[in-house]
């Protein structure tokens, strides 16, 4: 673990290098503010303690400076003049603690604990959110501004969207962030692979059974749209789903009442949903296998996600990012790609689209050596 100390007296600094070095950190100092902050903006500290009286630049503007940079470290802020309302506003403006010269080495043991937990805390709630959720969608070519322009101006509505696409190109993640910037947000957000289940499960599946229903049905099961109510519900690949349990959709949408499998009673139910699929709707209506009227129904609101191939700009963001969320996950030890293997990458075919990529990246990080050389996209990817 890295630790960073910010403090223009030199008996300081080299003191509490020296005390924590013996603990067995790995310690950097700062002898001025606008220093220390080049230093975490090339190197990756997990505590930074900064003194606040510093000429040119003060503690507290360092604080404000680190808080506009977006770093994960904690800030212990150390003061020989400190006070209650000094305290209070370094809290305030992001500091994790607050400690008084003289310097106490216990204490300082103790908050340098206290904080690579909050440190780890908030790194496993990013990781857990991004897997539940979801995140932004990287890339800046055009095609994929205007789908985040789009996401912008419908999620706020609730109004039924139809997200089409190739396989791997993410509409998943397109689902999720309507969801998360609509204001059902803290609702329930329920998923269902329609292509997924049976077509002798699927009804029960989206709108429950009672008891006895049907041979396995051993006690009363709350369907997907109970579970979304209040929320949003996505069925992803709804070009799969049954003729059947389209109609009792369309009930649903058109009535906002569903009754689940072996009962006659209505259960209003408040969902937004979203639906998905990689097939061309208007064909599987002509060829009788989806209902014209649950189509309308759906795409009020019409998403057409891009192939990979259709926004190759996007590729080098798009590697950098997953080796960070790969690295990140895994432990493994984050890797620059050379120029010429990144051209490999943006000229390659991806037909597997994203979900590829990632793949690759993955596969790449694992096989490589210290840099991603177009050697290796050439023996391990083409």
């Amino acid at each position: 673990m890295k630790i960073l100390i910010i403090d223009d007296e030199r008996s300081i600094r080299n003191s509490l290098k020296e005390i924590l070095a013996d603990e067995g950190y790995d310690v950097d100092v700062a002898e001025n503010g606008a220093q220390g902050c080049e230093m975490v903006d090339k190197e990756k500290y997990s505590v930074i303690f900064c003194d606040i009286k510093m000429p040119e630049m003060d503690g507290m503007e360092v604080l404000d400076r680190l808080a506009a940079m977006g770093i994960d470290a904690a800030v212990v802020m150390i003061s020989g003049h400190g006070d209650i309302d000094t305290a209070v506003e370094c809290i305030k403006k992001g500091a994790f603690d607050f400690i008084q010269k003289p310097l106490d080495l216990n204490r300082i043991l103790i908050t340098i604990k206290n904080a690579t937990e909050k440190v780890s805390l908030v790194k496993e709630t990013k990781i857990l959110k991004k897997k539940v959720y979801g995140q932004e969608m990287v890339g800046e070519s055009p095609a994929l501004i205007h789908i985040n322009e789009m996401i912008d101006k419908v999620a706020p509505t609730d109004a039924r969207v139809l997200i089409i696409g190739s396989n791997g190109t993410g509409k998943e993640l397109v689902a999720r962030n309507l969801h998360q910037k609509s204001s059902r947000s803290a609702a329930p957000y329920i998923e269902v692979n329609c292509a997924a289940i049976p077509s002798e499960l699927i009804e029960s599946e989206l709108f429950g059974h009672e008891k006895g229903a049907f041979t396995s049905a051993i006690k009363q099961h709350k369907g997907k749209f109970e579970q979304a109510d209040g929320g949003t519900l996505f069925l992803d690949e709804i070009g799969d789903m049954s003729l059947a349990a389209q109609a009792k959709v369309l009930r649903v949408l058109q009535e906002k009442k569903l009754s689940r499998v072996g009962s006659d009673k209505d259960i209003m139910v408040d969902v937004r949903v979203l639906a998905a699929t990689n097939k061309n709707l208007k064909e599987e209506i002509e060829k009788g296998r989806f209902r014209e009227d649950l189509y309308h129904r759906l795409s009020v609101i019409v998403i057409n996600v891009p192939t990979l191939d259709e926004r190759k700009s996007d590729i080098p963001l798009l590697v950098d990012h997953f080796i960070g969320q790969i690295c990140a996950e895994t432990g493994m030890t984050p890797r620059e790609v050379d120029s010429d293997a990144m051209q490999l990458l943006v000229d390659k075919t991806w037909t597997g689209n994203i979900r590829e990529l990632r793949n690759v990246v993955e596969r790449l990080l694992i096989l490589s050596g210290a840099r991603i050389t177009a050697a290796d996209v050439r023996s391990y990817v083409l």
